[in-house]
């Protein structure tokens, strides 16, 4: 079922009012890799009222009041992504799509949407209450660096004046919150509950203190000190609660909700999504985001890669959970059934694919350890289970009306050939290829790639050479794509240079797949940018910050004609 938008929707489900109204800067798509989406349904599965707002006209009142007043609160998130990464291009031009807007129409969200957003919400209903959520508020959840006014900018919770932020993967904690608002109705009783953030007057005692706003302001290396903090401190297994300082008032983070067991996350995967957008939203004009997900399977959730320059360690978590075979085979049983599926399931996998059925012992009961899992080569704990995954694979295959199994998302190349069956996993990996594999070797040169935390270039070129071996020899035609990155921090004009004779030299090919990097906030990478130091090293770090220079990185390698960095984040 769809969530309701409007009140002539309500009427027929025979709801009055609603308990919970989620708004969002993207259009609402009924689909579970769209956080709203995902929300929504949850808490109607636990009996709970909701509906959605997506794109709302902040200059008015009309949208933001069409649905009336909630019962219980209003949860408030940019969308998929980072506001200001969807509206401005890594060269700070204003986009001219958005791929989670009607007709791709730029401009449908406001810049800070979770703080436009918020402060529109208060001004409309001033006694209701406001839990911010999402990626953006996740990732501006402390003290920041804002590359777009290239300072640093409070929490977005003070910048909102919401009551709370849940971040991470928050179905359990928004659950939560709404329970304890159905039973009490008093906001100040969440603030214990993991996975949220609140404001308070005064430090609380149980707290480990991060350098404050003005600390982070005047001193870089206090603002390295505070990401690192931040980073080896937010564990659920360790349970820390942590609070920074900003102007007289203490912004507090309590310990991580604990990651969803299996049958959660299979319960989880399993309701009522429409895999469409919502015809409110269609009748304006094609949602383009649904294309590559309508028909894909998120099997696995988190990932223990924590490359410096994703924000998903931040937000997921390195905890790796994975669904039960029995889950996803349901699911596909139920997309065969979708009008519009056409026997292709374009993905299975989640942000990355080949860790499904990875188990770490110590990561699950201790917590993420201080060395990186896969960097600068795998850990021995860190073990993957591709005959699971494979064995995944060919029973989707084998389900009546599939007629093609796709694994798009991403593959740790690195974990592939540490496995001593990884070859056997290469050689099926073909079969499940589309054409091309897309994998993120991301640099070549060893500097830059340990600033990114990646492994080595040579590592990708023997993966690409057994692949494309194994392709020929079962008759196929099936190459390996590379995704690149320049003018990440430790980059200057030499090792752009280093990167293209390696790509003319190795590959062989003038690549497109090319992208600026961009310093959207909660990054390792956006810290280096920022402070000119490693934080987890203390280790100095060239960053090329001028907008000129950082676009010709990328010309230089692509060419100028071919550069379109718009089309890149």
């Amino acid at each position: 079922m769809f969530l309701p938008t409007t009140k002539e929707e309500m009427k027929k489900l025979g709801w009055n009012e609603l308990d919970v109204i989620l708004v969002t800067g993207d259009a609402y798509v009924d689909h579970p890799s769209f956080g709203v989406a995902l929300i929504g349904h949850y808490l109607v599965s636990k009996g709970y009222k909701v509906g959605v707002i997506g794109q709302p006209d902040w200059r008015s009142e009309r949208d933001i009041t069409r649905l009336g007043r909630p019962r219980l609160f209003f949860g408030i998130t940019a969308g998929n992504v980072d506001s200001m990464v969807a509206n401005y291009t890594a060269s700070m031009k204003k986009r001219k799509n958005d791929d989670y807007s009607p007709k791709g129409e730029a401009g449908r969200r406001p810049d800070r949407a979770t703080i436009v957003y918020a402060n529109l919400v208060r001004r409309c209903f001033p006694d209701v209450p406001i839990v911010l959520g999402g990626l953006e508020a996740s990732l501006r959840r402390f003290a920041h660096y804002d590359w777009w006014q290239d300072k640093i900018r409070k929490s977005v919770l003070v910048d909102s004046k919401a009551d709370l932020l849940v971040y991470g993967m928050a179905e359990k904690t928004v659950l939560n919150i709404a329970r304890i608002l159905e039973k009490t109705g008093d906001i100040d009783r969440c603030k214990e509950l993991r996975g949220v953030m609140y404001w308070s007057s005064h430090k609380p005692n149980d707290a480990i203190e991060l350098p404050s706003y003005e600390e982070i302001s005047m001193d870089r290396k206090k603002f390295a000190e505070a990401v690192k903090m931040q980073l080896l401190l937010t564990d659920p297994f360790r349970s820390v609660k942590l609070c920074q300082k900003q102007d007289t008032r203490y912004v507090v983070q309590n310990p991580p909700e604990m990651p969803l067991e299996q049958a959660e996350l299979d319960e989880l995967y399993l309701l009522p999504f429409e895999r469409r957008v919502h015809p409110f939203y269609e009748s304006m004009g094609h949602v383009k985001a649904i294309d590559t997900v309508q028909f894909s399977i998120t099997a696995v959730r988190g990932c223990y890669g924590n490359c410096s320059f994703c924000a998903l360690t931040h937000h997921q978590t390195t905890h790796v959970v994975y669904r039960s075979e029995e889950s996803i085979l349901e699911e596909v049983k139920q997309l065969t059934k979708h009008p519009d599926f056409k026997g292709i399931i374009s993905d299975v996998g989640g942000p990355t694919a080949n860790l499904y059925g990875a188990r770490c012992e110590r990561r699950e009961t201790h917590g993420q350890c201080a060395r990186y899992c896969v960097f600068p080569s795998p850990c021995e704990r860190a073990v993957p289970n591709h005959s699971s995954f494979l064995n995944l694979l060919r029973k989707i295959k084998s389900i009546a009306k599939v007629r093609h199994v796709f694994v798009s998302s991403g593959i740790r190349h690195d974990l592939v050939l540490s496995d001593p069956s990884g070859e056997e996993f290469i050689k099926e990996l073909v079969l499940f290829t589309p054409g091309q594999l897309k994998l993120a070797p991301e640099h070549a040169h060893p500097k830059v790639l340990k600033f990114m935390r990646k492994p080595p270039a040579e590592l990708f070129l023997a993966f690409k050479e057994k692949f494309e071996k194994l392709a020929r020899l079962q008759g196929k035609e099936r190459y390996v794509i590379g995704y690149f990155i320049v003018a990440h921090p430790g980059e200057s004009e030499k090792e752009n240079d280093y990167l293209k004779k390696f790509i003319q030299s190795k590959l062989g090919y003038k690549p497109q797949q090319v992208q600026i990097f961009t310093p959207a906030p909660g990054t390792l990478s956006t810290a280096m940018y920022y402070s000119g130091i490693d934080p987890l090293t203390g280790e100095e770090v060239f960053v090329e910050k001028s907008l000129k220079k950082r676009n010709w990185m990328k010309e230089n390698i692509v060419g100028p004609k071919a550069t379109r960095s718009e089309d890149f984040t």
